[in-house]
């Protein structure tokens, strides 16, 4: 982070100004939160749905069952491009769910969560209100993928191939690790 900043008082550049700013906002933490110690283990979870409005986006996490436990053992971490959500003891594990890289900045001071039966719900206050038609931004970069243009002179295996790199080269951890049980 202390290069990150130093950086950005030497560069002059908009689009890396920018970046370097998104990237020092989304890994600071407040010196308030403290990370939680959790019992059992951890499991993530993807269960969830989403919604927005011109001024917020909703997200619906399904947990059965996470209506019973404490309201403070369900906590949010958010920042401008990121919210992170953390369930403890609930059926004697801890559920998590982050999602970086939100396609537009929020609001950190008017987000907020509810737990409803079976769900919480994430509230993502727009800084800006407008639409858009994706969560984060590698929804948009997946969905956004231009129809590759077919070359007749290259075997089609070839052009799977550079796919699968492009796909394995641009992806988290996660996609590295599907990808590597698919191939074997």
């Amino acid at each position: 982070l202390e290069e990150a900043k130093v950086l950005l008082e030497k560069d002059t550049r908009k689009r890396v100004c920018d970046a370097l700013t998104a990237e020092l906002l989304d890994n600071e933490k407040p010196a308030a939160v403290v990370d939680p110690v959790t019992t059992g283990h951890t499991v993530k979870t993807s269960n969830y749905g989403w919604d927005q409005s011109d001024k917020s986006v909703k997200i619906y996490i399904t947990l059965t069952g996470v209506h019973q436990v404490p309201t403070e053992n369900v906590q949010v971490h958010f920042t401008v491009r990121s919210f992170d959500l953390l369930v403890k003891n609930l059926s004697g594990k801890s559920y998590s769910m982050i999602v970086n890289n939100l396609l537009k900045p929020i609001s950190v001071e008017g987000s907020s969560k509810k737990v409803k039966t079976d769900t919480v719900l994430i509230l993502c206050r727009k800084k800006v209100e407008k639409a858009g038609g994706y969560l984060a931004q590698v929804e948009k970069e997946c969905y956004s993928y231009t129809k590759p243009s077919y070359d007749t002179e290259t075997d089609a295996s070839e052009g799977l191939m550079n796919i699968l790199k492009k796909i394995y080269g641009e992806g988290d951890n996660d996609m590295k690790q599907i990808i590597n049980k698919v191939w074997v």
